[in-house]
C-alpha cells in the first residue's frame, strides 16, 4: 500500500514574530498520524503572497495532502483565500450556504454584519467549503491531480472542529492509507549513545517496516518503534516481538512504556511492595516530594518530607550531627547519609531519600563546583549514597537531581544494583 505524505503550512506574521504559540501543527500532525498519513514537513510563513505561493508549490511537489491554517479572517492582512484563488487560477465567489451560516452566527450574538463579514462567505470557485459551526470562516477543500489542499482558520478550536468533523473523514475517504503504529520504550539512566551501542545488532536487524527513533530529554531516552502495515493485529504483534527482544538487553534502564511516567511507576512499585517513603531535601527544595505527590493516591506510600535548606534545620529537624556538618559540610556523603537515615526514622517509613548540593548559579567552590549534588537512599538494611556532577543551570540541576533519586528508588525496588 502506498504511503501517503502530508505537509502542514501555518500562515501568519504573528507566528514568525513569536507572538503566539503554534499549537496547530502538533494537533494536525497527531490527527494525521492516527489515520496513517505521515507528515514530512512543517512550514511557517508570514502574510505575504509571494511566500505563500512559493510554499504551496514546494509542498505540492513533496506531499499528497497539504493542510494549512491561518489568514482566513475578515481583515486586510488575511490574504490566504485570495492567494489560493491565484494559485488555483480561479476567483472568489459567495457561497450562499456559508453566507447563511455567517448571518446566523451574527444574529445569535445580536451583532451587526459589515461588508468584510459578508466576504468571509467568499471562497475560490473551484473549491469546496467546509462548514464551520464554531466560527464565521469556512474551511476550504481543493482537489487537483490526485492531491488535496485544505485551508482552515488559525483559531485552534475552530481548526480542531473542522479537522474532526470534516477533514479527517474526507481524507480517510480520499486516500487508502497504511496503518501507522507507535510503541515507546521509556528508559532512564543511560544516554542515547550508550543505548545505541548496547542494542546496535538488534537495531540493524529490525524488519523493514519497523523504524527506531531515539528521543532524549532530561536524562530520559524514549525508544520509539514506528511500524507500517495493513493489518493492525499483525503489526502490533510484530512490534511487540521486537520489544520482547530488546528489553532484556537494557532491562535495568527501562522503567515503562508509552505514556508511563517514572513517578507513577515508582508509586505502583511502592504500593505493590507495601513500602512507604519520606524525603529530606536541601538543594531540590521540595521538588522530589512534588514528584511523589503529583500522583493521585500517593498518600498510600508518601508520608511526608522536610526541606532542610539551612544547617540549623538539618540539625534541629533531621538530627544531622553538628560535627558532621563542621567536618564535611552540607554537601557531602556523610551529611546526606544522615539526612536519609534520620528522615526514615523520624517518619517511621520503609525508605528515606535525601538530596544536598550546590544548585547554582553561584555558591560553588573549587572542591564543590556548581552542580555538585549528593543523593542518598536508606532502608532498614542499607544506606547508599552517590555523588552527581550536574550542570551550571539551577532549575536543570533541581529537576535532574530529583529525577535521578526517583530512578535510583525504582532500581532498588526492582532489584537492580546501581
Amino acid at each position: 500500500m502506498k504511503k501517503i505524505f502530508a505537509e502542514v503550512l501555518t500562515i501568519g506574521d504573528e507566528i514568525l514574530y513569536g507572538q503566539i504559540t503554534n499549537t496547530n501543527t502538533q494537533f494536525i500532525s497527531t490527527e494525521l498520524d492516527k489515520i496513517g498519513i505521515k507528515v514530512i514537513r512543517h512550514t511557517s510563513i508570514g502574510d505575504d503572497e509571494a511566500e505563500i505561493l512559493a510554499a504551496l508549490a514546494e509542498a505540492e511537489a513533496r506531499a499528497d495532502a497539504v493542510l494549512m491554517t491561518g489568514g482566513l479572517g475578515p481583515t486586510k492582512d488575511d490574504i490566504t483565500k485570495k492567494t489560493l484563488a491565484k494559485y488555483f487560477n480561479t476567483h472568489l465567489e459567495i457561497d450562499e450556504k456559508v453566507l447563511e451560516m455567517v448571518k446566523a452566527h451574527f444574529q445569535r450574538r445580536g451583532r451587526e454584519m459589515v461588508e468584510s463579514n459578508i466576504q468571509q462567505a467568499a471562497i475560490p470557485a473551484n473549491a469546496q467549503p467546509l462548514y464551520n459551526r464554531l466560527g464565521t470562516a469556512p474551511g476550504i477543500w481543493f482537489e487537483t491531480n490526485g492531491k488535496v489542499f485544505v485551508s482552515m482558520p488559525g483559531v485552534p478550536f475552530e481548526m480542531q472542529g473542522l479537522m474532526e468533523e470534516h477533514v479527517i473523514p474526507r481524507l480517510r475517504k480520499h486516500f487508502q492509507t497504511p496503518i501507522i503504529m507507535h510503541r515507546i520504550i521509556k528508559t532512564y539512566g543511560a544516554g542515547e549513545s550508550k543505548l545505541a551501542e548496547i542494542i546496535n545488532d538488534w537495531e540493524d536487524n529490525l524488519p523493514e517496516n519497523i523504524k527506531l527513533a531515539y528521543l532524549p530529554t532530561y536524562g530520559e531516552v524514549k525508544l520509539r518503534l514506528t511500524g507500517f502495515g495493513e493489518d493492525s493485529n499483525i503489526l502490533a504483534g510484530q512490534i511487540q516481538a521486537e520489544i520482547d527482544k530488546v528489553v532484556p538487553m537494557i532491562a535495568k534502564y527501562v522503567f515503562g512504556y508509552d505514556k508511563d511516567e517514572l513517578e507513577l511507576v515508582v508509586g505502583n512499585l511502592l504500593v505493590e511492595q507495601g513500602k512507604t517513603i519520606a524525603t529530606a531535601e536541601s538543594c531540590t527544595g521540595g521538588f522530589l516530594a512534588h514528584l511523589f505527590t503529583k500522583i493521585p493516591g500517593s498518600s498510600r506510600y508518601f508520608q511526608g518530607g522536610i526541606v532542610s535548606y539551612s544547617n540549623d534545620i538539618k540539625i534541629s529537624q533531621l538530627g544531622v550531627k553538628e560535627e558532621t556538618l563542621i567536618a564535611h559540610g552540607a554537601v557531602s556523603e556523610a551529611t546526606v547519609r544522615e539526612m536519609a537515615e534520620n528522615v526514615r526514622l523520624k517518619y517511621n517509613t520503609s525508605i528515606g531519600l535525601a538530596t544536598s548540593g550546590v544548585a547554582g548559579p553561584d555558591g560553588g567552590s573549587e572542591e564543590k563546583p556548581v552542580g555538585t549534588v549528593w543523593i542518598a537512599y536508606s532502608d532498614a538494611h542499607e544506606t547508599y549514597a552517590k555523588k552527581l556532577q550536574l550542570t551550571t543551570e539551577r532549575m536543570l540541576n533541581i529537576r535532574h537531581a530529583a529525577t535521578i533519586v526517583m530512578d535510583l528508588l525504582r532500581r532498588k525496588l526492582q532489584g537492580w544494583m546501581d
